[in-house]
């Protein structure tokens, strides 16, 4: 299967720059994957779409502020993403990268944190250390970072950084330690989660950290040589159970994001069952791979020839999935992070 089998024209004008409010005002796009009906909602009206005995599976990984911006010494502007630590180094994507010398500290969030250079790992990514003006690093970040929101999101360096952290943050998020949020949950509220559970729709959770693995892009041309890098992800033995209880009631497991999926299918069990655990998966689904646990899947719409849009596509199914986002194109959905979503059923 070859990469290029999963291109479309998406025009810039159709990836959504600022997200809809309220949370629950985007556009919500029903398929019916076995029969290709289509029907145009809008999010808040989930609870009225799924069934009372259904599971919603959602990831509650927390975004990390390691989005930090400020200027090198010689007066040029900078921008790091720190995307991992491993003692007192960490790894980012630096911009501009072929500019850093490891003599030239770098001021960030003005003075806050300073930035030593140390080796370029190739592809703007590179090791440096950060000290803290005063206290901790780890809480200095907490207190001066920003959003990580996609590079297609302008801001002018003048933005409301707390809105941006507030916004690019599920409403159930917990545990801290992704590099970006997992955008399909992004459309819950607090009150269309009260309504889903007064229907009798339970939820469980799931924790992916999103890395960079899930936005990698694809260097290989032929979709099963490419290799995805492992993101941590536990399963609660209460989610476990819960699926168990789902089955036994004729309920169906929902997923909410494709974390979601990667998780409950890295830990699939007979009988479409999961078993309960930790670790680091790597798991790459794609057209051929059946998924053995998810009965539903709650998403955003995707980029072209990415990973992401494979998963959907082992989903529901590449053909059915190409002509739904041309009709999605059609009728004017906004993709991609801040994006409207789809039920696929």
């Amino acid at each position: 299967m070859r990469v290029d089998d999963f291109d479309f024209e998406l025009p810039e004008t159709a990836i959504a720059s600022a997200p809809a409010e309220p949370r629950d005002a985007a556009r919500l796009l029903v398929l019916d994957r076995r029969t290709g009906a289509l029907a145009h909602r809008v999010f808040r009206e989930l609870d009225e779409l799924l069934r009372p005995g259904d599971l919603l599976v959602l990831n509650d990984t927390r975004v990390l502020p390691w989005r930090l911006r400020g200027q090198r010494r010689t007066g040029g502007k900078f921008e790091v993403l720190i995307v991992g630590r491993e003692g007192e180094h960490y790894r980012g994507f630096c911009k501009p990268a072929r500019k850093l010398r490891p003599d030239q500290p770098v001021d960030l969030e003005g003075g806050a944190l300073t930035l030593f250079p140390g080796r370029e790992l190739g592809d703007g990514l590179c090791e440096f250390r950060l000290r803290a003006a005063e206290g901790e690093v780890e809480a200095t970040l907490e207190r001066v970072g920003r959003a990580p929101l996609p590079p297609y999101i302008a801001r002018d360096g003048n933005e409301d950084v707390a809105a941006d952290r507030a916004r690019y943050q599920t409403v159930f998020a917990d545990r801290a330690g992704a590099i970006a949020a997992p955008t399909a949950g992004l459309h819950f509220t607090p009150a269309l989660l009260e309504r889903l559970a007064a229907r009798g729709i339970e939820n469980a959770r799931v924790t992916l950290h999103v890395g960079i693995g899930t936005f990698a892009p694809l260097r290989v041309d032929v979709v099963e040589q490419h290799a995805m890098h492992a993101e941590t992800y536990e399963l609660p033995e209460a989610t476990a159970t819960a699926i168990v209880r789902t089955r036994a009631r004729g309920g169906r497991v929902v997923a909410v994001g494709t974390t979601s999926v990667r998780t409950l299918e890295t830990c699939a069990q007979p009988g479409r069952l999961v078993r309960a655990g930790a670790g680091a998966t790597d798991i790459f689904l794609y057209p051929g791979r059946e998924l053995q646990v998810v009965d539903a899947l709650i998403t955003n719409f995707h980029l072209p020839r990415s990973t992401l849009l494979m998963l959907v596509a082992a989903f529901a199914g590449r053909e059915r999935i190409l002509a739904t986002y041309r009709e999605a194109l059609a009728q004017g959905y906004r993709f991609y992070s801040f994006g409207d979503a789809m039920l696929i059923e």
